[in-house]
């Protein structure tokens, strides 16, 4: 018999259990193209927003659409409510375009995209994708003719659909359908999961409605939005368990701030741990004239933050201590962050895999160092009451040491030193 000793339990621990979930464990679903933009199939995850402008204001709409596009957003949507904003969206796309931004656009459809996209063919021709909501696309008798009206339109002219079932606006004869049966059974469910199965229902049965009448699976994207987190997560396990269809992920009325990004952050992280997900939405609720493309910038955090993607390199710093009572690391570490954001987008172009690097700006002598060698480069900064000097780590290794008041300016230096010495080398020739 084998003795076993704390290291060897601990490593055949290690080996059972299941390895961290990451893209090439990522559910398996159908690839759609948006506009030239991979959703699904193994492709990476996208980031997506939303304009809050009103569509038909031309100018408003695409310095939004260029802002949210140059911040990283791959996929925009907009609202087309009225026959104003459907005229307006063929000459928004053509002024993007010329801007050099020929993000995708998605129109939001609610009541009458049927009409719209019928009366507006260059409106349809712009878009790349129609967003739907089969609680509100028609209401009886109308609901299919007008969601196959919209679905036949899509198929024809080779269009991507999601399919975005909300709680907010849910089939109310299909909940009534499903309550009805609940009380009849001889065990019946409590009113949430009755809740959530008809969210789930409404948006697998639409699915495949759309496919009998012609738009096939490579042509539609599900959501199934609910805006608290644990109901989000069990109604995404299990409309992944029933289809194979692309998801786009997103906790609706998220909220404003803090609590918007903490709630958002909490369902999508459970369910792209879990390999759930082919595009995402973080639907903050911005200040009054607020940055709409801060969802964007969390939204890459996100996904970089958890491995599955690299947007901009990384900034570590320690959060301060009573070791810290100057503020100079937290000062440089501002100004760092915000040089790499200035510089990303001439390194993009530049310096393939630029995104991938890792910044350490730390505060005293304790942490310093050791997390700064972890770093591709970085600066341990003198705590309160240590020598003022600063040691600068380059590849694990101590590469100078930096004294006096241009220690920000040489380190901004060394670190374009760092780039163009590291990723030059993987520039095109």
């Amino acid at each position: 018999m084998t003795a076993h000793t704390p290291v060897a339990d601990f490593a055949a621990s290690v080996e059972a259990r299941p390895t961290v979930a990451g893209p090439a464990l990522r559910r398996e679903s159908v690839a759609v193209d948006v506009g030239g933009v991979m959703v699904g199939g193994g492709a990476p995850i996208v980031v997506q927003s939303m304009t809050n402008t009103d569509t038909a204001d031309i100018e408003a709409t695409v310095r939004q659409v260029a802002a949210l596009a140059r911040a990283g957003s791959e996929i925009v949507r907009i609202t087309v409510d009225r026959p104003e904003a459907a005229a307006a969206v063929p000459v928004i796309r053509d002024r993007l375009a010329r801007m050099g931004l020929p993000v995708p656009l998605v129109g939001d459809f609610h009541y009458v995209g049927h009409k719209l996209l019928a009366d507006y063919p260059a409106c349809a021709e712009a878009l790349a994708k129609y967003r739907i909501n089969p609680g509100n696309v028609g209401f009886r008798e109308k609901r299919d003719r007008q969601f196959g009206a919209i679905v036949e339109l899509a198929a024809k002219l080779d269009k991507a659909v999601r399919i975005g079932v909300n709680w907010g606006s849910l089939d109310q004869e299909l909940l009534t359908l499903l309550m009805d049966e609940n009380a009849a059974s001889p065990t019946p469910l409590p009113a949430p999961a009755m809740l959530r199965e008809a969210i789930v229902r409404s948006a697998i049965l639409s699915a495949q409605r759309a496919e009998e009448i012609g738009l096939p699976a490579s042509r539609i994207i599900l959501s199934a939005k609910v805006s608290q987190v644990q109901e989000l997560i069990a109604v995404y396990r299990e409309l992944a368990r029933r289809g194979p269809y692309a998801l786009h992920l997103g906790l609706t009325e998220a909220g404003m701030g803090s609590k918007g990004i903490v709630a958002s952050s909490a369902a999508l992280g459970v369910l792209l741990q879990e390999g759930i997900g082919d595009t995402i939405r973080i639907s903050l609720t911005p200040e009054p004239n607020g940055d709409r493309t801060l969802e964007v910038k969390v939204a890459q955090e996100l996904l970089q933050t958890m491995g599955f993607r690299a947007f901009v390199p990384v900034v570590s710093a320690c959060p301060g201590c009573g070791r810290t009572t100057s503020t100079v690391f937290q000062e440089l570490a501002k100004e760092i962050e915000a040089h790499l954001t200035e510089r990303m987008p001439v390194w993009r172009e530049t310096y393939p895999g630029v995104e991938t690097m890792k910044v350490a700006v730390m505060g005293c002598i304790v942490n310093g160092p050791g997390e700064s060698k972890h770093a591709d480069i970085g600066i341990s900064l003198p705590g309160t009451g240590e020598t003022p000097t600063a040691p600068v780590f380059i590849d694990g290794a101590k590469a100078a040491t930096l004294r006096g008041p241009t220690i920000a300016a040489e380190f901004k230096a060394m670190v374009e030193t760092y780039v163009e010495r590291r990723f030059g080398a993987a520039r095109p020739s």
